[in-house]
């Protein structure tokens, strides 16, 4: 038998095991981590139009996500807009996609196929209306466009559900006092440029890069959206109150604009998934479009204005749980 320890000798040894145990639980903690697991897996992310905002804010995210959440393989997908992001998302063909405020309010007002499912991650950067015409056009207002050709977005846009309420408050009737043309933000500019258009709708961050392009080949300018449009706007019901005046700089397009500043109505962008997204991978997703807003910035301006103070109010959906959990943990 060993001889009895001494009580000095006792107090070592249990000093020297106390701190064994917490070496080992450092280890522990080291070799097999708690907390959110490293999320993985395929993700498809629905964006927009060729030479829109969302594709170009997408292709970018895509690539900060690839640094971000290595083992994730993310797939962007081309899209006519918020209307058919959403409808994606619902049926499960797309986990994230960006859509405007006033067409996620109209998608759960109509009660669409998944309506319940969907979840907010942030409010992201305001989206602008803007109404274009060549600089010599007699439009001068929206009530200008009977008669007349206008590009009014493609059917699954948000274009073309703000395009047809815009054109409602004035007064006018899409199909009946005007030429509507179906198209998108990637052939409109060319339509115009052929004389095939007298005037097109486009809703999205400033500048749009194809409308800017635009202003270099052919002179055109924008023409103002009365504050009291936004106004009728609000009466038409709950989910038209999502669109407030805004003043379109006299910067963004120095060409179109000459320095003016344009009255307009904008409307808040959200990046959207569902509430079988992997709350791991909704955290990781969302902490990296709040990460890479400066980096994303300057190459999509409209980036720059994501902001987090702001990104958690992602009505009219709840926010997802996993992003709820990524601004729990960076609130001061």
């Amino acid at each position: 038998m060993f001889p009895a320890l001494s009580r000095s000798a006792r107090r070592r040894l249990l000093q020297v095991s106390a701190a064994l145990l917490v070496l080992a639980g450092v280890l522990v903690w080291w070799l097999v981590p708690f907390g959110a697991k490293t999320p993985s897996g395929q993700v498809t992310f629905s964006t927009g139009v060729p030479t829109g905002v969302y594709q170009r804010y997408g292709k970018l995210l895509q690539q900060a996500l690839a640094r971000d959440l290595p083992e994730v393989r993310i797939t962007l997908t081309d899209s006519e807009g918020s209307q058919q992001n959403l409808a994606r998302l619902a049926s499960g063909e797309a986990d994230f996609t960006l859509a405007t405020a006033d067409a996620v309010a109209q998608y759960l007002r109509d009660r669409r196929p998944g309506f319940e499912k969907l979840r907010g991650c942030a409010r992201l950067y305001d989206d602008y209306v803007q109404l274009i015409v060549p600089k010599g056009s007699p439009v001068e207002t929206v009530a200008d466009l009977r008669g007349r050709r206008v590009g009014v977005g493609q059917p699954g846009s948000g274009v073309r559900l703000i395009a047809d309420r815009v054109l409602a408050a004035a007064g006018v009737t899409p199909d009946v006092d005007i030429v509507p043309v179906s198209a998108g933000i990637d052939t409109m500019p060319d339509l115009m440029e052929r004389r095939q258009l007298d005037a097109f709708f486009w809703s999205g961050g400033l500048p749009t890069q194809a409308v800017q392009e635009l202003s270099e080949r052919l002179p055109i300018r924008l023409v103002p959206l009365d504050f009291a449009l936004v106004d009728s706007l609000h009466d038409v019901g709950e989910s038209t109150r999502h669109y407030r005046s805004a003043t379109i700089p006299g910067d963004a397009y120095g060409l179109a604009q000459s320095g003016n500043p344009v009255d307009t109505l904008a409307v808040a962008n959200i990046l959207v998934t569902t509430d079988d997204a992997d709350p791991d991978l909704v955290e990781g997703f969302t902490r990296t479009v709040i990460a890479s807003r400066d980096g994303i910035g300057k190459q999509v301006h409209p980036a720059q204005l994501v902001d987090l103070r702001t990104a958690i109010y992602t009505e009219p959906l709840p926010l997802h749980e996993g992003a709820r959990r990524y601004y729990r943990s960076v609130k001061p």
